[in-house]
């Protein structure tokens, strides 16, 4: 498992903050993390946002994946990368 997984992170270019939740790697060598943010003033999830690996810098620890995963694995998410 990737060590980034849990981890809060912020995007160097935009300052978009949240948890590590995901990662895509694709054949041509380009790796992507999903970051997503933490609920809005409303109590509103927003969307999860992807950035590649050298715009990510970790801020902190959030929380260990084995903290919230169930004991089944889960399916498609939907927020995979577009």
């Amino acid at each position: 498992m990737d060590d980034k997984f849990g981890k809060l992170a912020k995007d160097k270019v935009t300052g978009f903050t949240g948890t590590i939740i995901g990662r895509c790697d694709y054949m041509y060598g380009c790796t992507q993390y999903g970051v997503s943010p933490k609920i809005d003033k409303d109590g509103k999830i927003g969307n999860i946002e992807w950035f590649d690996e050298g715009r990510i810098e970790i801020i902190k620890k959030s929380v260990e994946p084995k903290e919230v995963q169930g004991r089944k694995r889960g399916g498609p998410n939907r927020d995979c990368p577009r």
